[in-house]
């Protein structure tokens, strides 16, 4: 339970980030879209599944950014680049969304 209580908690603070926000709304289209359009199980899952990644790798980059930011509010190089990081995996897992829903839309 408190697992369950600490995983809304952080679901909850995501919601305060307007990239996550935006993912979501972006997603309410795209989930029936993927439904839709997926013609087996299989295609459905990999439409449905990469759009889940991309919410897994913004949560994490909120994570990275939460944590260097409680650090402190002077720069420093391996900040700037542990967010930069972060950043690109949220970048790769929509050029993965993109690559698999053109794949199977295409294909």
């Amino acid at each position: 339970m408190h697992s369950l209580r600490w995983s809304l908690a952080g679901l909850a603070a995501a919601w305060q980030e307007t990239a996550f926000r935006q993912e979501i709304y972006s997603f309410c289209v795209l989930i029936p879209l993927a439904i839709v359009l997926g013609h087996n199980g299989v295609e459905r899952a990999l439409l449905l599944g990469s759009l889940l990644l991309i919410l897994i790798a913004e949560l994490l980059n909120s994570a990275v950014e939460a944590a260097i930011d409680r650090i402190g509010p002077e720069r420093h190089p391996l900040s700037g680049r542990a967010k930069d990081l972060a950043s690109a995996a949220v970048f790769i897992a929509l050029i993965n969304a993109a690559l698999i829903w053109l794949l199977i839309l295409l294909g």
